[in-house]
Order: structure tokens, then C-alpha cells, then sequence
């Protein structure tokens, strides 16, 4: 999957190189420095979310 390839993700902005990563299933994966970059919790259970967000919780760290 390239870069241009990725339904309209790239058209939202420019993305560093150290934003996100591919998964070896074809996913976009981002890194903590981009969930830092963006300053807030998406809710979604991202791998990397540096807001401690608990999916069975509904709560980041902060908030428990």
C-alpha cells in the first residue's frame, strides 16, 4: 500500500515520517509522538496512546 493509497488519510495533513507506521496486516499505526502532537485522547484504544485510555473503562488515566 502506498503512501497515495490510503484513502484519503494523507489529503488530512501533513504526516512525519514518525507519525505512524504500516502493521504487517496493512494497518496505520500512529506513535506516541503524533498522539502527543495532536494534544488530546481519540477514545479509540490506540496501541500507542500516551492518555492511558482504558476501552473497557471508557476513561484516560487522568480521569480515573
Amino acid at each position: 500500500m502506498s503512501e497515495e493509497d490510503m484513502s484519503g488519510f494523507s489529503k488530512r495533513g501533513k504526516l512525519d515520517p514518525e507519525d505512524y507506521y504500516m502493521s504487517s496486516e496493512g494497518y496505520i499505526v500512529f506513535t506516541k509522538k503524533y498522539h502527543l502532537k495532536r494534544g488530546r485522547c481519540c477514545k479509540s484504544g490506540c496501541k500507542h496512546c500516551p492518555y492511558g485510555y482504558d476501552k473497557k473503562t471508557g476513561k484516560t488515566k487522568a480521569e480515573q
